[in-house]
């Protein structure tokens, strides 16, 4: 299918249309959370979330029995919300870190649910059919109601955050900084968390219980990777996020059989992995590449200060040396000494070299230098 034919199918196809509309906002807004659970260290967070919210699915079905997609995301804000407010609970009334809270929510309440999930199965009642999509998701299920729920939510977060914006980005690099300013950090820490909850109940639908924290990390972990500004971060990975919404759908839709939430967690995942390697800062190319110029930059100057030490005590500081000399300093190298001739530091006459003035110059200062340093 190619590009131009699965634009015009995305406006035409009621179906491919929603579906692509629903990942992308998803995306956008998981992107956006999950930069401040990046950066308050709590990658966890929403791993602990998401399972946390399956009990809430199976008790809404038991209590209403109804799969109406709404009644069911109810019961996982509700049981989300429980298992985020425990989490606090276990952190600041008892010794343990907040990774074993995670931990422990996580396992207790993801097992939870899938007992109830199986008490369910073996209910004769063929109205329970299904439930288990939320386990890994079915984006095949989004309707526009879904997309407009998604909609609202976001927007909702983009008032937040302008509106809270100073707060949340004292309370997430010095959170008793805020508190000394007079900011309520608790209700501010308790309204990011409440939201990244919201966030990660609404994807369940689509993504499902088990990869919807790499909705929430990867589009933010690929965004650190590029910047330092948190509003650029929280941008750049509602960026990728929506993008890998669009990409992951238009992947999926090439192929029977291909569900749509394992895919766009690939997509994302490969842009962590591109920006891993080729961010210009942090990436590991270019880390590479700044380490050995960082190396060969530590050779020359080692060179120029041997050669440096050679000509300081002749009357002549410009008098010619042979070349052969140099073989005594084992950092040595015919590639080494032709860069300084490029540098201008170093005059090269046959088999014989002699410092520039500006050769000169350099290694005094560096010279002067280590003499500060020692």
């Amino acid at each position: 299918m190619e590009i131009l034919e699965y634009i015009k199918l995305v406006f035409s196809d009621y179906t491919l249309r929603t579906i692509t509309l629903g990942t992308a906002i998803l995306g956008g807004v998981t992107g956006m959370l999950g930069s401040f659970a990046v950066l308050r260290k709590q990658s966890l967070l929403g791993d602990a979330i998401s399972h946390a919210a399956l009990p809430g699915i199976a008790l809404a079905f038991l209590i209403t029995g109804s799969k109406d997609t709404n009644v069911l995301l109810i019961g996982a804000l509700i049981s989300g919300l429980i298992g985020t407010f425990w989490i606090r609970g276990i952190t600041t009334k008892t010794h343990l870190k907040s990774d074993t809270a995670l931990g422990l929510i996580l396992s207790v309440f993801f097992g939870f649910g899938m007992l109830l999930l199986t008490f369910i199965q073996k209910q004769p009642n063929a109205n329970q059919a299904g439930l288990d999509k939320y386990l890994f998701g079915q984006a095949a299920t989004l309707v526009e109601s879904d997309v407009w729920l998604m909609s609202i939510v976001t927007g909702l977060c983009l008032i937040v955050l302008l509106l809270f914006w100073k707060e949340f980005k004292i309370l997430l690099f010095d959170k008793d900084y805020a508190h000394t300013l007079g900011f309520n950090t608790k209700f501010i820490d308790v309204l990011i968390t409440s939201f990244i909850v919201l966030a990660i109940v609404l994807g369940l639908q689509t993504v499902g219980v088990v990869l919807m924290s790499a909705m929430l990390l990867a589009p933010a972990a690929a965004a650190r990777q590029w910047t330092n500004s948190l509003s650029v971060m929280v941008f750049l990975a509602a960026v990728l996020g929506a993008a890998a919404g669009v990409f992951g759908t238009a992947i999926s839709s090439t192929q029977n059989n291909l569900s749509t939430g394992p895919v766009i967690v690939l997509v994302a995942s490969v842009f962590v992995l591109f920006s891993f390697i080729f961010s210009p800062k942090r990436g590991l190319l270019f880390r590479q590449i700044r380490l050995i110029q960082n190396r060969n930059d530590l050779e020359l100057q080692k060179t120029l200060a041997f050669m440096y030490h050679i000509v300081e005590d002749h009357e002549d500081i410009s008098h010619p040396h042979a070349i052969k000399i140099l073989n005594n300093f084992q950092g040595y190298s015919r590639k080494g000494l032709q860069k300084l001739v490029n540098k201008n530091y170093v005059t090269l006459q046959g088999e014989m070299w002699s410092l520039t003035p500006q050769g000169v110059e350099v290694a005094t200062n560096m010279y002067n230098q280590n003499l500060k340093d020692e």
